[in-house]
C-alpha cells in the first residue's frame, strides 16, 4: 500500500485554478490513500476545499485540522461543519471521530488535530503573539492567563483521544501511523533547519500528546509508531525512541507540496 501525505497546504493562498491543479496533482500520485495533516484553508473556505480534494482525488482521504482551518470561525462551529461534511462524504474521514483505520494487515492509522498546549519552552512566560489569538473566536480578546488555560485544555483533549485509541490500535497492529498537525515533541519542532526557540515552543508543540506517545511506546518496544506532523513549516526527522519516529512536513505559503518520499507500507 502507498500513501501520499500533505500538510499545511493553505489552499486559500492559491487561485482557484492553482488549488484545483494541486488537488489533481495529489490524485495523480496513484497512491491508495491520502493523508492530509491540517491547515487546508480557513473557516470560510474549508468545506469548499474539502469538496475539491474529494472531487479531484476520489480515493480515501484521512484528515486532521490545523489552527488555520479555524481562522474566521470558532472551534465548535468549524468542527461541527467538518463533522457534517465528512459524515455525508464518500471519501473523507476526519480522524478525530475515528478510532483505528486498518491500512494493511499489520499497519493501522490513528489521528487527531492536536493543538499547541503552551507547556514546553518558556510556557506561560512566552509573549509570542500568533494570528490564532486574534482570528479564532475562542481566543480573540481573551486575557493571557485564560489563553494558556484554553491552550492547555485543547492539548489535554487531544491527549485524551490518543490515550484512548492508541492502546486499541496497538492491540491490533504491529505498526502504527499517527497523523496530527502539531509536533508532539520539542525535538520535532523544526523551523528553518533548527529546533524552535523556547519562546516559540509553547505555540508550536503539544506536550500532552507527546507524553502519551512516549509512555505507550516505551511499554511496547516490539511495536513501531510513525508520527506525521506539520504546523511549523520546517521539515525534519527525529527518532524520539528506537520505535517512535517523527516526520515533520515542510511547507511554504503559496507553494503547497506533496511530502516526499511517498509512504510505502
Amino acid at each position: 500500500m502507498r500513501l501520499a501525505w500533505v500538510t499545511d497546504i493553505h489552499l486559500n493562498f492559491l487561485t482557484d485554478r492553482a488549488a484545483e491543479a494541486f488537488c489533481a496533482e495529489i490524485g495523480e500520485t496513484g497512491t491508495d490513500a491520502i493523508l492530509v495533516g491540517g491547515d487546508i484553508g480557513e473557516a470560510p473556505s474549508l468545506l469548499r476545499y474539502l469538496d475539491l480534494l474529494e472531487a479531484r482525488i476520489a480515493r480515501p482521504i484521512y484528515l486532521v485540522l490545523g489552527n488555520h482551518d479555524f481562522y474566521g470561525g470558532s472551534i465548535q462551529a468549524v468542527r461541527a461543519a467538518v463533522s457534517g461534511r465528512c459524515a455525508g462524504a464518500r471519501w473523507l474521514t476526519w480522524l478525530n471521530e475515528r478510532d483505528v483505520i486498518e491500512l494493511t494487515e499489520d499497519t493501522g492509522l490513528i489521528g487527531h488535530d492536536g493543538w499547541a498546549d503552551g507547556r514546553l519552552g518558556t510556557g506561560r512566560g512566552s509573549r509570542v503573539e500568533l494570528n490564532d489569538y486574534h482570528l479564532i473566536e475562542d481566543f480573540d480578546g481573551v486575557p493571557l492567563p485564560a489563553r494558556f488555560e484554553r491552550l492547555g485544555a485543547l492539548g489535554d483533549e487531544a491527549a485524551a483521544h490518543v490515550r484512548r485509541v492508541l492502546p486499541l490500535a496497538l492491540g491490533r497492529f504491529r505498526r502504527l501511523i499517527f497523523l496530527t498537525h502539531v509536533p508532539p515533541f520539542r525535538a520535532a519542532c523544526w523551523h528553518e533547519g533548527r529546533i524552535s526557540d523556547d519562546d516559540f515552543l509553547p505555540h508550536f508543540t503539544c506536550k500532552a500528546v507527546g507524553d502519551v506517545l512516549i509512555d505507550a511506546m516505551r511499554a511496547r518496544p516490539d511495536q513501531e509508531l510513525l508520527v506525521l506532523c506539520g504546523h511549523t513549516h520546517g521539515s525534519g526527522v527525529v527518532n524520539v525512541l528506537p520505535n517512535l519516529r517523527v516526520l515533520t512536513g515542510g511547507a511554504e505559503y503559496g507553494r503547497p507540496r506533496i511530502q516526499r518520499p511517498l509512504i510505502t507500507l
